[in-house]
């Protein structure tokens, strides 16, 4: 029996982001005279809240808001259209509708640019509703955003989440609901099967096989 309704992440999960995030976070850093590593390392910008990375990129709390601000000067004009579709994601998406699955967006990306992203990689339609984060930094972590989306849908039987990082996992399992993650992104597979995953997709037609099989997975 297939799932009756996807929570999908965003980033590193339906479209690859990590130019415009990486470049954007890049400048902020560079604007506190902090160094920008390699662009390896700066992947962990793409999918976790913001503001926590920064931090642990060296700006001190009391600069978070400002590294925001830096981040989302080049971010609201040019960042957030560096960005493409996964090969395979519109496919699955429209495979997933005709199946009669319900499909939604959980992202801790704030949800007015998550929409103009969607609407610009011409997947908006594809879903019934989504959710995000608020440009304040409230409601960005993922169990935050999922249980608002909850709370707009009411519980929804045989629910699966699919995104790339442990942050997906742990948020969707602080409501009940178990995930598929996907490899392609940018989280880590062992972060993401340490947290309890209970699949892990290669490809976007492995990814749909696994939602047609839940919940035997």
């Amino acid at each position: 029996m297939a799932a009756k309704a996807v929570f999908f992440d965003l980033d590193g999960t339906l479209s690859d982001s990590g130019e415009g995030i990486i470049n954007c976070a890049s400048l902020a850093l560079r604007h506190f005279g902090l160094p920008v590593p390699d662009r390896e390392a700066m992947r962990v910008f793409v999918g976790p809240p913001l503001r926590d990375t920064f931090v642990k990129f060296g700006v001190p709390q009391e600069n978070v808001e400002e590294a925001v601000r830096v981040y989302r000067s080049r971010y609201n004009t040019v960042g957030k259209f560096e960005n493409f579709t996964y090969d395979g994601i519109p496919e699955l998406l429209n495979a997933l509708k005709n199946d009669g699955c319900r499909l939604f967006v959980a992202t801790s990306k704030p949800e007015e640019v998550s929409l103009e992203i969607l609407e610009k990689l011409g997947l908006i339609g594809c879903f019934e509703r989504v959710c995000g984060a608020l440009g304040d930094g409230s409601r960005d972590s993922k169990a935050a955003v999922i249980a608002y989306l909850l709370e707009q849908t009411g519980r929804l039987e045989e629910t699966l989440m699919v995104g790339d990082t442990a942050f997906d996992v742990i948020g969707a399992a602080a409501h009940g609901i178990r995930t598929v993650g996907v490899s392609w992104g940018y989280g880590s597979v062992s972060e993401m099967q340490s947290a309890g995953v209970a699949a892990v997709a290669d490809t976007p037609d492995q990814l749909l096989g696994l939602i047609r099989a839940f919940p035997e997975l």
